[in-house]
């Protein structure tokens, strides 16, 4: 499917830029809200909006850097909200909640997350404060101990091995949600490096490529990937 622009009001009433797309089936849906990269929503995230709601969704993808100021500030903004845990990228996401869930064709109490890389550590810590079904984090920041993830649903999460900036941290999310009796997928990818399932272009995906992370497309984790996310969201979500 392909995902259309469209604007939700924020957490303090503006307009936040958005891509959404869902079956017109005329039928109620499970609703997931899919978190960007640090690059924000660009067209390969409306192209992994459109392959969600492919799977059955309603699918909503806030963009998280719309608000006033320079970029870069905005981004850095956003990264602090991660770190502390708290702030209005949480409150942002709670406003898509709040919007996806009155969708008309969407089932409000079958809702669900996913992100990449910046997006991915957004949806594990969110699925520790919101009441979601089901969440998937793929090379995304993990927290360090339990204790931060308490209440978390089930969790699907997909890492590369070749990244040495975070396949330890899928490892970590493994160890963790095995201690807590989190049902969970959790699977490092050897062969792959970071942002795996993103087909991004231009110089900055080029110097991640040749950096530390090895960030760069793998057609077979991905593929993999889309396999693991439609059983996981299938089971706990439903279609």
């Amino acid at each position: 499917m392909i995902a259309n622009d469209i604007t939700f009001p924020a957490h303090d009433g503006r307009p936040m830029r958005a891509a959404y797309a869902a079956p017109s089936d005329g039928q109620k849906h499970p609703g997931v809200i899919v978190i960007h990269e640090i690059f924000g929503l660009n067209d390969d995230i409306r192209r992994i909006t459109g392959m969600v709601a492919d799977l059955g969704y309603a699918a909503l993808a806030p963009d998280l850097y719309d608000r006033d100021g320079m970029r870069l500030i905005c981004i850095a903004r956003t990264l602090m909200t991660l770190n502390r845990g708290e702030g209005d990228a949480f409150k942002d996401l709670d406003a898509a909640r709040t919007f996806l869930q009155a969708q008309p064709g969407v089932d409000s109490a079958r809702i669900g997350v996913i992100g990449f890389c910046m997006g991915g550590g957004f949806a594990l810590m969110y699925a520790a404060r919101a009441p979601l079904g089901v969440a998937a984090t793929f090379y995304g920041d993990v927290p360090k101990s339990a204790d931060q993830l308490r209440g978390v649903c089930p969790i699907l999460g997909g890492y590369g091995g070749q990244d040495r900036m975070f396949a330890a941290q899928g490892r970590r999310l493994e160890t963790l949600l095995t201690e807590m009796k989190i049902d969970h997928d959790v699977k490092v990818y050897e062969d792959a490096g970071h942002s795996f399932m993103s087909r991004n272009s231009g110089f900055l995906p080029w110097i991640r490529r040749v950096g530390p992370m090895k960030a760069d497309y793998n057609p077979e984790a991905a593929e993999d990937s889309w396999k693991r996310i439609a059983a996981f969201f299938g089971r706990h979500l439903g279609h």
